[in-house]
């Protein structure tokens, strides 16, 4: 299955009148405006690689979001999941995404903790969503696991570096990486070398099973909608990878407004994937432990700034943990 992208800018908003630049962006730097669509709100995203550093970081010539529409992906995904994209065009190396605007829906940007019903509801869903693509056949090959592993690198941030960007995240993962040598040096000696280069630790996960992720649940590209749906957006880091790393990123990314224990996380995960018919008992010690350690190899920077506190303790000690794992 296919799925047309228009050829134009023109060609996709054609009738859309309003148009308001959205001032909050991103934080890769991609363009937002509102538009009007027969009467209903929509939302256009630009996003251009000579602007948008994740975009380059993705390994992907284009956009992955444009593979994604293209093949029909998105069109696939489970009754649960609402992801407002509805088309896509492409024009001159631009991608730029037609979306219904969910505002309404989505987390809201503070530090409050999510409530439980809801968090528990992104992990069902997040488990409805690998269950329907468990171990396919089907070209869901988008983002590799290696480049994923390798966004937040200090590769990253030196690239972004030469090419003179501005975006504030590259400079804080160059910071990151060294302070986090200084704050948690165990820590750093088990995870800097893989934040450099992956390759034992995708090695190690190779033969776990797999299956179509999104790459991204972070509570900002995250809402409910008046069906009891997550919606779901920021389709750019999808792709054939472990299931258990689209947990381990939720549970890294969204540490500070969790309302229970990461083992109170994993276990709902857990047990929403085996109602789906998943039989968990054989791969999942093997690949919670990788996917753990593997999401310290991407926030590891981050956690640094924190300090020696108890969220970067805990993840020490599941990288720790998993040390003897790696190929």
């Amino acid at each position: 299955m296919t799925t047309e992208v228009a050829g134009s800018v023109d060609e996709l908003l054609e009738g859309a009148t309003d148009v308001t630049p959205i001032v909050s962006v991103g934080k890769s730097g991609a363009r937002l405006d509102r538009v009007t669509i027969g009467g209903e709100p929509h939302v256009v995203k630009y996003l251009d690689p000579d602007v948008d550093w994740t975009m380059r970081a993705s390994g992907v010539d284009g956009s992955p979001t444009v593979e994604l529409w293209r093949r029909g992906l998105l069109a696939r995904l489970p009754a649960c999941i609402n992801q407002p994209i509805i088309a896509v065009a492409e024009e001159d190396g631009v991608t730029v995404l037609l979306m219904r605007d969910v505002g309404e829906w989505l987390v809201p940007a503070t530090d409050d903790v999510v409530p439980l019903d809801q968090h528990l509801r992104f992990l069902d869903h997040m488990a409805v969503m690998h269950a329907t693509f468990w171990q396919t056949p089907d070209d869901v090959d988008l983002v590799s696991n290696r480049t994923r592993y390798l966004e937040l690198s200090p590769q990253t941030a030196e690239r972004e570096e030469a090419l003179g960007s501005t975006h504030p995240v590259p400079p804080l993962i160059g910071r990151g990486w060294p302070l986090l040598a200084e704050v948690a040096p165990t820590a750093a000696a088990i995870v800097a070398p893989l934040a450099a280069d992956p390759t034992r630790l995708v090695d190690a996960l190779r033969g776990t099973p797999e299956t179509f992720i999104h790459g991204n649940w972070k509570f900002d590209n995250l809402g409910t909608d008046e069906q009891q749906r997550t919606v779901l957006f920021d389709w750019e880091l999808p792709g054939r990878a472990p299931p258990l790393s689209d947990l381990a990123w939720y549970l890294a990314i969204n540490c500070r407004r969790l309302p229970h224990s990461k083992e109170d996380a994993i276990s709902a995960y857990r047990s929403a994937l085996e109602r789906q018919g998943v039989d968990t008992g054989p791969w999942w010690s093997h690949q919670l432990a990788l996917c753990l350690l593997g999401a310290l190899v991407q926030f590891g920077w981050e956690k640094a700034f924190s300090g020696y506190d108890d969220e970067l303790v805990w993840w020490e000690r599941r990288a720790v943990e998993a040390e003897h794992l790696l190929a």
